[in-house]
């Protein structure tokens, strides 16, 4: 393992630490915990995020006016604790709610919800909203149903704005509710994640083999083959994206290419380049596109392709207000 570190044991606080102080005109993070806050919350519903560290630049990059008020960051591909959750409530929360916005992984939700119920004994409104968007396995090694990855993004950004517009914690549910089941994400690794206190990839494959499917922990995909080129690699993906989200002329999309930690942007635009060919000879309309490293597995080489169907004008609006965050 090479890996750019002092005591493995510290990687957690001592980038917490390094991403603070580097972004202290954006954010803060809450003494003695490892929430990472907005310098100023403001008068709306509170959006709060988190998970295991190891994704970076989510979720914590995504903190700003716009976005999240707070990111709760747990242990190296570990749910962060329900102590460190209620925290991350109790500083979004500016009396009018705080809305949980979850992956789907068993710890996470379990922690999520413990944390929720005792910030609602303390009289906080708090309503929370799982995201499944990876539509490559069902049940995985940490889920139940399917998994969440780059697509908590844009439910972060949609939701994010919507927030920031003045809408309720009830009307923020409802928005979530129409959303989520409109993202579709589906992943490619070339490589696995070291974990730094592991010290060796969570799994392996051959120099000449990539696997479809693969989650942002390293949980297994559904098929290795032989390396494909970027076009072949794409007309994978979207065959299995169509199968559960129609890639028809009369709709529009949303797609996010995001990089899953050691693959350059070289590549990245390489892939995106063949994704939007692919859906042009299809006559489906791309109406917002982003590409770059926003929900990594460490050092994980590879991408996700992440679809949003655009089913409201609010929608594309909501995507491109612009942000005071870190990473968007």
């Amino acid at each position: 393992m090479k890996k750019i570190i002092n005591e493995a044991g510290n990687v957690l606080e001592e980038m917490l630490q390094g991403f603070t102080t580097v972004n202290q005109a954006l954010i803060k993070r809450i003494p003695e915990t490892s929430v990472i806050v907005s310098r100023k919350i403001a008068d709306q519903v509170g959006l709060v995020s988190g998970g295991g560290s190891g994704h970076e630049p989510a979720h914590a990059g995504f903190v700003g006016d716009g976005m999240l008020q707070a990111a709760v960051c747990g242990q190296i591909f570990t749910s962060p604790t329900p102590d460190q959750i209620l925290e991350g409530i109790k500083a979004a929360d500016s009396g009018q709610g705080v809305l949980l916005i979850v992956k789907n992984y068993a710890g996470d939700i379990m922690n999520f919800e413990m944390a929720k119920e005792i910030a609602e004994m303390e009289e906080i409104a708090v309503e929370m909203e799982v995201v499944d968007d990876d539509i490559a396995v069902e049940d995985s090694t940490y889920t139940q149903g399917k998994r969440g990855v780059a697509g908590t993004i844009l439910v972060h950004k949609i939701l994010g704005a919507a927030a920031r517009e003045g809408k309720s914690l009830s009307e923020l549910v409802v928005l979530a509710e129409e959303l989520i089941p409109a993202i579709h994400t589906i992943g490619v690794a070339l490589s696995g994640a070291t974990v730094p206190e592991v010290g060796k990839p969570g799994f392996l494959l051959e120099e000449d083999e990539l696997e479809f499917g693969v989650g942002i922990h390293g949980e297994p995909g559904y098929s290795k083959q032989k390396m494909l080129t970027s076009n072949e690699i794409v007309e994978e993906m979207l065959t299995r994206l169509e199968a559960v989200t129609p890639l028809t002329k009369d709709k529009q999309y949303a797609v996010l290419v995001n990089g899953l930690g050691s693959t350059p942007l070289m590549e990245q635009y390489v892939f995106f380049n063949d994704v939007a060919n692919q859906l042009g000879a299809k006559e489906v309309e791309i109406v917002f596109s982003k590409v770059g490293d926003l929900m990594t597995a460490i050092d994980m080489a590879g991408v996700s392709l992440t679809l949003l169907e655009i089913k409201s004008a609010d929608w594309l609006d909501y995507l491109n207000q612009p942000v005071t965050t870190v990473a968007w």
